[in-house]
């Protein structure tokens, strides 16, 4: 009985391989925030393309042996796996292997709450899954097709599941139709309130969250995980008017107290993510489309933070949301106020970011650095 409590709670163990070049740190994210457990990675040397396994066959086989050596359950690929490399690596190593996109759809299937997202998630997963059908079956056989010579043979059972998984794609785009019309209904709405909208962007993990929650006061779900959340959540934010705390002269008019919008956190971005993804959630990267101004939130103590920002640049060219007001927020920067005097490294890392974006405003929600001055930024851009 303890075994099999010890077999259950047992993590998934996992054998990773990247690209030259590639240290996997974001494929190891991504496999924790799915609850698995990295047994070992392998970068490899050279980029061989072969069509059986995208690599020769002598070093497929390697690493599979090395797989079963480590006692790995699975063999996770950091870039793309078309269908029949899919198959092929499973027929050879005998166990699940799968690619990058498929870690990020099983992350969102675990993270999708409201309906929007459950269905964007699962038209994901149909497309991802329509053209892999094939290799979940060893026995092709057809479907009973009556006596001889009376019908044809039938249809073979992987035939049947593909018009099913079409079938299903079709009425889950229609009840997504119906869900994107109620988002365009409740924007209208919005528009014609003459309330200004803004909008939270950036890398997954960056603290978006967070920063809801220190703006507003509100009590959004915040993790140390990638995906953490998936739908936008909007709250009221009343920002005020610097110059009327200043002001002494109200002769030339009323000066305004201040001004009321909304912010709305959207669902982080992530490099390579699946295309299939970015379509299912159009609707809600959209929200940064028709958004007033973009926060563009970045993780300024993450080693790769300008190749996320550029990821993100990326990502809101296919949204069409590139031309619009933004600000470069630089986020937990609570890091380096409370570094060693002698982490010099540190202060080269922070120096060589502000440089990159030298119109920032840097902030840290864990002890509220800069969370007024980006108040009043906001203000003043929302009302130029």
């Amino acid at each position: 009985m303890i075994e099999l409590l010890e077999e259950e709670q047992r993590k998934t163990r996992c054998l990773l391989v990247g690209n030259p070049l590639d240290n996997l740190l974001e494929l190891k994210g991504l496999v924790f925030t799915l609850g698995m457990e990295v047994a070992d990675s392998i970068v490899l040397n050279k980029i061989d393309i072969q069509p059986a396994f995208g690599m020769g066959t002598g070093k497929a086989a390697e690493i599979c042996a090395h797989a079963k050596t480590i006692d790995a359950d699975c063999i996770i690929f950091d870039y793309e796996l078309d269908p029949t490399k899919q198959r092929n690596w499973e027929k050879l190593c005998g166990f699940p292997v799968f690619d990058r996109q498929e870690v990020i759809l099983r992350i969102f299937a675990q993270r999708a709450q409201t309906k929007e997202a459950v269905l964007q998630v699962e038209l994901a997963q149909l497309e991802y899954s329509l053209p892999r059908l094939s290799h979940m079956y060893g026995d092709f056989a057809r479907q009973r097709g009556g006596n001889y010579g009376s019908k044809g043979s039938g249809e073979k059972q992987l035939e049947l599941d593909r018009r099913g998984v079409r079938e299903r794609m079709f009425r889950v785009r229609k009840e997504l139709e119906k869900v994107v019309q109620n988002r365009s209904i409740q924007r209208k709405r919005r528009d014609r309130s003459n309330i200004m909208n803004v909008a939270l962007c950036g890398y997954t993990n960056a603290g978006k969250s967070s920063l809801l929650n220190a703006l507003t006061n509100s009590d959004a779900l915040v993790e140390n995980k990638l995906f953490a959340t998936l739908d936008p959540l909007t709250r009221k934010l009343f920002l005020e008017n610097p110059d009327y705390a200043n002001a002494e002269d109200f002769s030339q008019g009323n000066i305004p107290k201040g001004k009321e919008i909304l912010l709305t956190d959207t669902v982080g971005f992530i490099s390579n993510l699946p295309h299939s993804l970015v379509n299912a959630f159009r609707s809600t990267l959209e929200e940064a489309a028709y958004a007033d101004l973009l926060l563009l939130v970045l993780d300024s103590y993450d080693p790769n933070v300008l190749l996320h920002y550029e990821t993100i640049l990326q990502v809101l060219d296919e949204i069409k949301a590139d031309k619009n007001k933004s600000i470069i927020v630089l986020n937990k920067i609570d890091n380096y106020t409370n570094a060693p005097e002698d982490d010099n490294d540190s202060k080269f890392y922070l120096a060589r970011i502000e440089k990159k974006f030298p119109d920032h405003v840097k902030v840290s929600t864990l002890d509220g650095q800069g969370i007024d001055e980006l108040k009043s930024l906001i203000y003043k851009k929302i009302s130029g």
